[in-house]
């Protein structure tokens, strides 16, 4: 499938990149791309960087570096310098053809987010639609929501492999719903509060979750199951089960991977593997951080497994 938005790729070709930079994406809303890029160069050739086409759409960027004196430019001119700063979130509206001279080391995160993600948040939020976010050129926001998403994708674009769509939806979702809110005035219209989902609902989307312990189904594909928005589905979801679908699924993992380590002469390599995990490394680092030890200690106290074993 061609892939048309400013992200990955195309990204990496507006600002003049060798190789295509790490990206995510979902269809978590409307079934639109929604995508995170992280771009960075540490020895750029001095240029004016491309040009994106027009569409109705927003580069929200947070900043991993200063970058003192940035030229700006708009519609085929030069507008204005600034001062770029580490930290701050900035909104680019790529129907402005939003370009920079690119003459120092810089380090972003760029989220793409099309008009109609921010209408399927209208949508599913029984707001009216949004209207222009606040894009004003050079302006820098303190924005915490988007540096704690940031630092949470950037370890999901160093580690693709390790990282379930479920996690990028929900991520992607927040980052959505943020801007519309913070940056388009969106207002929730007042509702009573929502319940979980139904019994048979919950067991049938926990089962649907346990059965793809490797994290490909998309939150889309199993709300749509319920016909509920995923918005909904995600949020009754955790209701239900106290915890958000990707962090239910983590927990799964490790649940699965605990039974198979009963299994005295299963190697953990391959119970990473049956239990979801990327690889070891990643059964390693995620079952510490939710048991508190390495899976290796655990078994060896648990069933008096080998010393050796690693």
């Amino acid at each position: 499938m061609t892939r048309t938005g400013a992200y990955g790729q195309r990204l990496g070709q507006f600002l003049h990149l060798e190789q295509a930079p790490p990206s995510l994406m979902t269809r978590s809303l409307r079934s639109v791309e929604l995508a995170v890029t992280e771009t960075r160069n540490d020895d750029p050739v001095p240029d004016l960087s491309g040009s994106l086409a027009s569409e109705d759409a927003f580069l929200v960027s947070l900043k991993l570096r200063d970058y003192p004196d940035c030229e700006l430019w708009e519609r085929g001119k030069c507008v204005m310098k600034a001062d770029v700063r580490a930290g701050a979130t900035y909104l680019y509206d790529l129907k402005r053809d939003p370009r920079y001279v690119i003459n120092k080391p810089f380090h972003s995160l760029f989220f793409y987010l099309p008009r109609s993600a921010l209408d399927g948040i209208a949508e599913q939020s029984g707001a009216p639609r949004v209207g222009e976010l606040d894009c004003r050129l050079g302006i820098g926001h303190d924005d915490g929501v988007i540096r704690h998403v940031g630092a949470s994708l950037l370890e999901g674009l160093r580690r693709p492999d390790e990282t379930n769509q479920l996690f990028i939806d929900h991520m992607m979702l927040a980052v959505t719903a943020h801007v519309a809110q913070a940056y388009g005035g969106l207002q929730r219209v007042s509702e009573p509060a929502r319940g979980g989902l139904a019994s048979w609902q919950a067991k049938r989307a926990c089962e649907r979750l346990e059965s793809d312990l490797g994290g490909k189904l998309s939150l889309q594909q199993i709300a749509a199951e319920f016909d509920l928005s995923v918005s909904h589905f995600s949020r009754a979801f955790r209701t239900s089960t106290g915890l958000p679908p990707h962090q239910w699924l983590l927990r799964q993992r490790v649940k699965a991977a605990k039974q198979l380590m009963t299994v005295r002469d299963l190697p953990l390599s391959e119970i990473a593997i049956s239990a979801g995990f990327a690889n070891q490394s990643h059964f390693t680092r995620v079952f510490t951080a939710a048991v508190g030890v390495s899976p290796a200690a655990w078994r060896r106290e648990a069933y008096g497994a080998p010393e050796s074993e690693t």
